[in-house]
């Protein structure tokens, strides 16, 4: 799959210009919030939600900026990567809290 990657989103689309899967990682208090995963339905069980979650972070590294999550896969997914640095603006707004 050709994923189009911008400032704070990753994401493709098929050739009529719909959108097969994305993640959006926007900027809050200096740190990029993981906050939205989507797969279409026909793409779904092929490892994509994880493929854009790692895709996002590790460009959100190679930016020199912080990860976070508020996306409930995302969460998980890092959960489950701990070799991936997760800070978080406050517990409230994100379910990772890894600073302690």
């Amino acid at each position: 799959m050709n994923y189009i990657t911008e400032k704070d989103r990753i994401y493709a689309t098929d050739a009529a210009g719909n959108l097969l899967a994305e993640v959006t990682f926007p900027i809050k208090d200096g740190i990029s919030m993981i906050d939205h995963t989507f797969v279409d339905n026909s793409l779904r069980g092929q490892g994509i939600a994880g493929e854009l979650v790692k895709m996002a972070a590790e460009k959100i590294i190679a930016d020199g900026g912080k990860i976070g999550a508020t996306c409930p896969y995302a969460v998980v997914w890092f959960e489950r990567h701990p070799e991936y640095p997760v800070y978080c603006s406050g517990a409230a707004e994100c379910r990772i809290d890894r600073r302690k």
